[in-house]
């Protein structure tokens, strides 16, 4: 069975000129192998479902402990944008939320990772080390595969 994670995608309305008109927020993945990427490095803050734990929960929970910083109360209902199956076959299950937040002031919780790969040698990493405001178009190619379909679906709402 493949592991299901849930997101909380967060989006204001864009800088004077933005051709969507929004602009959403993503994390940069941390630790050294994300360290010197952009393309594909980028995520939705999103983590992985606790048993018998409701996904917008699981959402809202894994946006705090990514960003350090609670979702902002929302203003209208949180838009489900559905799920998407990633390339390492995770589901990812999203929601949009409109708000906004100061990327400055994150910080992220941390992840045990292996490092080097095979060397048995234990590394601390934030699971995410920065994070921006962009637009659906900025976001696109640097998006993990998959999760451009977010931005779509979000967009197409919106319209």
């Amino acid at each position: 069975m493949p592991r299901t994670s849930a997101g909380l995608l967060l989006f204001r309305s864009g800088s004077p000129g933005a051709a969507e008109g929004i602009e959403v927020l993503v994390g940069h993945m941390g630790g050294p192998f994300w360290a010197r990427k952009t393309t594909g490095s980028w995520t939705i803050p999103k983590g992985e479902i606790e048993p018998d734990e409701d996904p917008h929960a699981a959402a809202l929970r894994e946006f705090a402990e990514e960003l350090g910083l609670p979702a902002p109360e929302p203003v209208e209902p949180d838009v489900d944008l559905g799920e998407i199956r990633q390339r390492s076959g995770k589901v990812v299950r999203c929601w949009a939320r409109r708000g906004t937040l100061d990327v400055t002031t994150i910080v992220s919780n941390l992840a045990v990772i292996e490092w080097p790969p095979r060397s048995g040698r234990q590394l601390e990493v934030p699971e995410l080390d920065r994070a921006t405001w962009l637009t659906p178009a900025e976001a696109t190619p640097l998006l993990v595969t998959g999760q451009p379909t977010f931005l779509t679906r979000l967009t197409t709402h919106l319209t």
